[in-house]
């Protein structure tokens, strides 16, 4: 796809209605959402590496297809790539069940074997010459200008097949991602469930290896998943949002490489990702890195202000007497610190009042209405955090 420079309206309409980019978009929406929804559910159970083992793995496959078929047809080499994924994830669950190997291990090994085969069949298959696979060493980072719409058709089908069978077995997946041990033992077949979802990422790694490429396939599963787990608080909106961002990160990235000159779609598609992934882990509002720090700190401050209210509470209790006069001296002594910065504040919050001591010229402080109820639901928060957190320890 050529950039077009200088678009007049004529030219945006032309510019938008060219066949490869209609093709080169829905192809990376499809990636986009499939890979979102599934990396969902890797990034929750902490197996981000799986999506680059099995991309990496299925390189073999891609060989393998085209040696059985002789040609590049899209539905021989996606066969291929499949069955040789599917092999990569019994071998990985194999060495984690029949070996003191650990996940993390289990994975970079078959990572490793996968892509190291995939190479050699790969030089194999150059060597051997022929016009038949020119461009199959485009699957190392994807051609998606090479894109055809009947290429699209089993693309869609897979990703409907995917959506569903994540619909169907919806509460099982949920069950086994947050509590496989609990899902163990109400009755449900945990490794056949784990050998499922590995088996469906698979599945969404397949389908976007002519797309964004063996190596870059690993930042689509996981990009989308990561940036929805800053916005959401439920696994069923983090599903959505992740093939949303998913889906604009596809459709962005493919318009992106169609205006500059030279952009291959893969990476500018995995980039358009990984940015809203950055953005999401720096700005999201709940649990972006930046709102949590500036939170942290303005909570600290909150925290300073409010130990102090809590001890002109703690001295009216024990007084008897909410509208107890205490000396800012005192407050001061007892701290180590100059307080009046801190009761101004309070004061601005209308939680205490200056107020006089007569005949004692120092100044003095005074819960407000506002205040005891603020400091009493307080201090009764902190009794019951105490005693829940000895009751822990008891046990």
């Amino acid at each position: 796809m050529k950039p077009k420079a200088g678009l007049a309206p004529r030219a945006m309409l032309s510019f938008l209605s060219d066949y490869t980019l209609h093709n080169v978009m829905f192809g990376a929406a499809l990636i986009g959402v499939i890979s979102g929804v599934l990396g969902c559910f890797a990034v929750l159970r902490r197996q981000s590496l799986l999506g680059d083992t099995l991309s990496h793995a299925a390189l073999p496959g891609v060989c393998l297809g085209f040696l059985w078929s002789g040609t590049r047809s899209m539905e021989s080499l996606m066969a291929g790539a499949l069955l040789s994924a599917a092999l990569a994830t019994l071998v990985m669950l194999t060495l984690t069940r029949r070996t003191r190997l650990k996940m993390d291990a289990a994975l970079a090994v078959t990572l490793s074997l996968g892509f190291a085969l995939g190479v050699v069949l790969l030089t194999f298959i150059q060597n051997r010459g022929g016009a038949a696979q020119a461009g199959l060493d485009s699957f190392l980072f994807g051609q998606a200008a090479a894109t055809v719409r009947a290429d699209l058709y089993p693309m869609a089908a897979v990703v409907v097949i995917g959506l569903s069978l994540v619909v169907v077995f919806w509460k099982p997946l949920k069950l086994m991602t947050f509590d496989p041990e609990f899902a163990a033992v109400s009755g449900l077949p945990v490794r056949l469930l784990e050998l499922f979802l590995t088996g469906m990422i698979a599945l969404a790694v397949v389908v976007g290896l002519q797309m964004v490429g063996v190596i870059l396939m690993t930042a689509m599963v996981i990009a989308p998943g990561a940036a929805a787990r800053q916005w959401s608080a439920s696994l069923l909106s983090m599903v959505l949002i992740a093939a949303a961002l998913g889906a604009l990160a596809g459709v962005s990235g493919g318009v992106i490489s169609a205006l500059a000159p030279g952009l291959s779609t893969g990476p500018v598609v995995v980039l358009v990702a990984s940015a809203i992934a950055l953005f999401s882990l720096l700005l999201a509002p709940q649990r972006g890195l930046i709102p949590s720090r500036w939170r942290r700190h303005h909570r600290r401050s909150h925290t300073s202000s409010d130990r102090i209210l809590l001890t002109v509470y703690e001295l009216a209790r024990e007084h008897g007497d909410w509208s107890y006069r205490v000396e800012q001296g005192a407050v001061d002594a007892y701290y180590g610190m100059v307080t009046e910065p801190l009761l101004n504040a309070l004061a601005q919050r209308e939680l205490l009042t200056a107020a006089e001591h007569m005949p004692d010229e120092g100044q003095h402080w005074q819960l407000t209405p506002a205040g005891y109820e603020y400091a009493a639901a307080r201090s009764r928060a902190q009794n019951a955090h105490r005693r829940l957190r000895q009751a822990g320890r008891g046990s």
